[in-house]
């Protein structure tokens, strides 16, 4: 087992090194894609939330095995670190052994990480997920907590020197992700952004990708667009 690997595809653009702490997630996000790539159902993959077996030993002797450190490892692209209503404290043990070898981490989240933050330093980046705002969350991300409460959390996390980023992907509401660009503007260190993927979507996301680079821009961010998006700017999706 390693738990420890190179993303490919769109998960690529998010980080060089990864790993998955829990075998699903409970927050019913239905643009939600980890479960065709897991080959689960749905319903299995929301309902059956549990540690992978030995997660913390094999990522301890893994990182031995490899001499791995000094790597910013992503947490985590098939399921959340966070779940909300689970026992998280595997997630706690994998920052440690991460940590104490050496590591940094690059948290993502739709959950509470806060427990965690006198874990982390100024190495570290905490980051959240925020597709659409409160009420659309409601029935689109209905079990993670509201993307208001993340993105106050993550505003504490740099009140502790953390540094922070937020994944605007997928995009649901492109007004209302332009806005919140703006409004969070002092919370964010980092900002990715990219279009909904694999769902019908009436966006015109050629313009939303223009209007959110500029804005990116005249507010002076530290920004991507990620390629899905960049490639409808470009004209290259047919």
């Amino acid at each position: 087992m390693k738990p420890i690997y190179t993303p490919s595809g769109k998960a690529k653009e998010y980080a060089d090194l990864a790993l998955n702490i829990y075998t699903g997630c409970p927050h019913r996000c239905f643009y939600c894609f980890a479960p065709g790539v897991l080959h689960r159902t749905r319903e299995e993959f929301h309902s059956h939330v549990e540690p992978r077996k030995n997660i913390v030993e094999e990522t301890r002797k893994q990182i031995e095995r490899e001499g791995i450190t000094g790597q910013t490892i992503n947490l985590c692209f098939t399921c959340d670190p966070y779940p909300m209503g689970y026992d998280t404290s595997v997630t706690r043990e994998i920052i440690k052994v991460l940590k104490e070898s050496g590591n940094h981490v690059q948290i993502l989240t739709k959950g509470d990480g806060s427990r965690d933050f006198d874990l982390l330093d100024g190495g570290d980046w905490y980051g959240v997920t925020v597709s659409c705002w409160d009420g659309m969350a409601a029935e689109e991300e209905p079990d993670a907590i509201r993307p208001s409460r993340r993105v106050e959390i993550a505003a504490a996390a740099k009140e502790r020197g953390i540094k922070t980023w937020v994944s605007f992907e997928p995009v649901l509401d492109d007004g209302l992700i332009l806005r919140t660009i703006f409004s969070t503007k002092f919370i964010f260190d980092r900002v990715k952004i990219g279009k909904l993927n694999y769902w019908p979507s009436d966006i015109n996301w050629a313009e939303f990708g223009r209007q959110a680079e500029a804005l990116c821009q005249e507010l002076g961010l530290d920004y991507t667009i990620k390629q899905g998006l960049r490639e409808e700017m470009e004209g290259k999706k047919k």
